[in-house]
């Protein structure tokens, strides 16, 4: 699995957690493909070791059961220089996720207006 820290997940947060590192995965696989002409599912030395940081961070986050996305979380722990590149990832890719993973992109824009709606409702 990750971090000895998520031994204790439960199977739903374990799930969360699995499905959030394919979907960045995809959203790199994308990028890499239309930036770095990458082709098979390969994705080039960058863009490889970017995969596998999200992943890390992923499997260490503490947050993966109250967090929707990373862009959420009251805490960033991605390095600055990776935060940048994977914001820079996910602006290009996130439009384009409709057309490679439609399923996949629906259900990402529910939880982004369900997490918007519960975080203006805890404050009201």
């Amino acid at each position: 699995m990750g971090a000895a820290r998520n031994r204790s997940d439960s199977p739903r947060v374990r799930a969360k957690r699995e499905r959030e590192k394919r979907m960045v995965s995809e959203m790199i696989a994308l990028w890499c493909r239309a930036k770095h002409g990458t082709r098979g599912g390969e994705l080039c030395p960058e863009c490889a070791e970017l995969a596998a940081y999200a992943r890390r961070r992923s499997d260490r986050c503490p947050f993966m059961e109250e967090k929707t996305f990373c862009s959420n979380c009251r805490v960033h722990c991605y390095r600055p220089a990776m935060r940048e590149k994977i914001r820079e990832v996910m602006r290009f890719a996130g439009p384009r996720m409709i057309f490679h993973h439609p399923v996949a992109a629906l259900r990402h824009v529910y939880e982004t207006r369900a997490e918007a709606r519960r975080m203006g409702n805890e404050e009201a």
